[in-house]
Parts: structure tokens; C-alpha cells; sequence
């Protein structure tokens, strides 16, 4: 790769990190069947959803039989109950991992590419587009090696659950930065219906259009990510409301009948196995931060994806940091959040010119300057 110029060394050194850190261990561990206890839950959620129309069982008697995540998830198990897992093609094909970071390459190619670039950088109207500042390949090869960091790498061959989650978010606040509340909402929507972590995002994409460009378009993305997700949620809620409260939100803060494994010592579990009185202070430091989040964003909201990502990256550490209960994987979220921006150069809303007015005719001097006309005098010489 050293004889190689510049620009084809980046690529070539890119491609080998994501061989030897994503494709490789990938492989092998779909096709050994070995991965998290997050990869068959989401896969056994798709089987409940499709057979009973739920994916949450009845009476779970073990911590591998709930399942910590709101409808939407249960998508990404719908292939394994398709495809089964007779075989290696099959074990590949219905592997939720596959699924989870498909939808997360997609929402990532989506949100670093804006509308009307095309792919040499440039944009309809003949202006640099967001790749001509480093090259055509500047964001393409950005997220390769986000991807091939350990960051994302490593959930990505052992769990991949907060992949989808993560480029949702990522692309509902480029859409939103944008100026596009509606494909923003939708995005929005997709999130909320994966798991409840991804509320604050619409708190976030509000502020952003409110800022930019006006309230029409704010309460136009609250109202499509909240129908969204009430589209996507309710109908399994309605159908089992007792698990899913349990599951999805006593059991993830420490609350549900089964203690859960999310046990890292961050400071709001700490406080949590002080006793009952520690959890109670916990989930106060958790309400204050997000109500100081919450009031940052009225008093100083974000006017671009850049500035909107920072925010919602803050907003998850601190929760992460204070939830009665937590794992240091999670803290992942917040930090592709902050990373991906920068590394892909998101493009910033386009600034609304008002038009030039026409500057007034000066006002015409009515009272008009006469002109005296000397006439010259003739001198006759005698």
C-alpha cells in the first residue's frame, strides 16, 4: 500500500480493516450459530410476531425469555422464521445481525448523501457539493472506517441491536437539517418503534425545525413520528399490555420481577444498589438532566444536523450515565452520534436569502433650479 498514491492507499487500507475486523468475524460467527443472548431474542421476537401476532411471551420464567424492546425490533427476526436455520445459507441469510447492520449501512448512505449531489460532489445547481471539499470518496470511505472501528465493529459481528437504532436517528436529524419534516418523522418513527431510548430524538428534530424553519414544520414531525409510532406500537400493545410494560420498561431500569444483567458500575447504578432510596436518587438525577437537556434546547436550540447530533449525543450520555440501571456498551450510541457528523461532513441546512428588495427611486426635487443665462455683452470698438 505504500507504492500506492494517496488517494487508492486510504481505500485499499480501509477495505483490509474491514475484511480483518467486520467481514471475517462476521462470517464465522453467523455460520458457527455464536453471538449475544441479544441476537436470539431478536430472532425469537420475529417467530412470536409472526405465529401469535406478539413478541413478547406470556410468563417468562428466565432473563434470555424476555425481550427489552419495543415492536419494531422484532422485524429484523422476521427472516430467521422465514428462512430457518437448516444450513449454513439459511443460519446466514436469517441471521438478524445481517439485517441489523444492512439497515444501518443504509440509513448512513442516506443520511451522508444529500439530495441533489451527484456523484462526482457536485450539486444540481453546479455548486460543490458535501464531497468535493476532500474528494468524491471523503464520506464513503468515513463511514468504512467508522465501521471498521472497534466502536462499531465490535457490536456489529456480536449483537448489532443499536445499529438500526443509531442510523435512524443519524438520518432523521440529516432529513430534518434538511428542511424535510415529513421523511424525518418517518425516520423518527422507525426509531421510537425500536426501543424507547430514541424518544429524546424527536425532542431534538422539533428544536432543529423549529429553529430553522418555523413551527409548521416542527409540529409537522412531531405529529408523523408520533403516529408513526403509534401505528407500529400500538397493535402489539393492545394485544399484550401486561408484558410489554414489563419487559420492555420495568425490566431494562431494574423494576421487573427478574433482576436484569445490565450491571456495569456506572454512577446510576451505583446509587441504585444503595437500596430503595438510592434508586429514587438516581431516577431524580436522571429526570433533572433531562429536563436540563430539555431546556437547552428551548433556550439555545441546534441549527443544523451537526449542532442537533451533539445535543442528542449529551442527552443519551447523561441518561446512560444515571439510569438505575446500564452497560458500558451503550455509551456507544452517544458516541457514533457525535462521531459520524464530523467524519462525514452532513451537510448544513441551506440558508433561506430573502429576496433583494429593489432600493426606492430617489424622490424627484420638485422645485426645479432656474438657470440664469448670462447673456454677453457685444462692446463695439469705435
Amino acid at each position: 500500500m505504500l507504492a500506492l498514491p494517496s488517494r487508492w492507499a486510504r481505500a485499499c487500507s480501509v477495505t483490509v480493516a474491514l475484511a480483518g475486523a467486520v467481514l471475517a468475524p462476521l462470517l464465522v460467527l453467523v455460520v458457527a450459530g455464536q453471538g449475544q443472548s441479544e441476537v436470539a431474542v431478536i430472532e425469537r421476537s420475529g417467530e412470536l410476531l409472526l405465529r401469535h401476532g406478539t413478541p413478547y411471551l406470556a410468563e417468562p420464567q428466565t432473563v434470555a425469555e424476555y425481550t427489552p424492546y419495543l415492536p419494531g425490533m422484532a422485524l429484523f427476526g422476521l427472516p430467521r422464521a422465514l428462512f430457518g436455520a437448516d444450513g449454513w445459507p439459511a443460519r446466514l441469510l436469517g441471521d438478524a445481525r445481517l439485517w441489523c447492520a444492512a439497515a444501518f449501512l443504509g440509513c448512513l448512505a442516506t443520511a451522508v448523501r444529500p439530495r441533489g449531489v451527484r456523484r462526482d460532489g457536485v450539486r444540481a445547481d453546479g455548486v460543490a457539493g458535501v464531497a468535493a471539499a476532500g474528494g468524491p470518496n471523503v464520506p464513503v470511505l468515513a463511514v468504512a472506517a467508522l465501521v471498521a472501528s472497534p466502536l462499531v465493529a465490535l457490536p456489529l459481528c456480536v449483537s448489532g441491536v443499536d445499529l438500526p437504532l443509531t442510523g435512524l436517528c443519524v438520518l432523521a436529524l440529516a432529513l430534518a437539517g434538511r428542511a424535510r419534516p415529513f421523511a424525518s418523522g418517518s425516520a423518527l418513527a422507525l426509531a421510537c418503534a425500536l426501543k424507547w431510548t430514541a424518544w429524546p430524538a424527536v425532542a431534538v428534530a422539533v428544536a432543529l425545525l423549529a429553529a430553522t424553519v418555523g413551527c409548521r414544520a416542527a409540529l409537522r414531525v412531531l405529529a408523523t413520528a408520533v403516529t408513526g409510532t403509534a401505528a407500529l406500537v400500538l397493535p402489539c400493545a393492545l394485544r399484550a399490555p401486561g408484558p410489554l410494560v414489563e419487559q420492555v420498561f420495568a425490566f431494562p431500569t431494574g423494576r421487573g420481577a427478574l433482576p436484569t444483567p445490565a450491571s456495569s458500575p456506572l454512577p446510576g447504578r451505583l446509587l441504585a444498589d444503595l437500596g430503595p432510596g438510592g434508586w429514587y436518587a438516581a431516577l431524580a438525577l436522571l429526570l433533572l438532566a433531562g429536563l436540563s437537556v430539555a431546556a437547552s434546547l428551548v433556550r439555545h436550540p441546534p441549527r443544523d444536523a451537526l449542532a442537533a447530533a451533539d445535543r442528542l449525543a449529551l442527552g443519551l450520555a447523561l441518561a446512560f450515565l444515571l439510569a438505575p440501571a446500564g452497560r458500558y456498551g451503550y455509551l456507544a450510541l452517544p458516541a457514533v452520534l457525535a462521531l459520524l457528523p464530523r467524519l462525514t461532513r452532513l451537510p448544513r441546512p441551506p440558508r433561506r436569502t430573502l429576496p433583494r428588495s429593489v432600493p426606492a427611486a430617489a424622490p424627484r426635487n420638485r422645485t426645479r433650479t432656474r438657470t440664469r443665462t448670462r447673456t454677453p455683452q457685444v462692446v463695439t470698438v469705435p
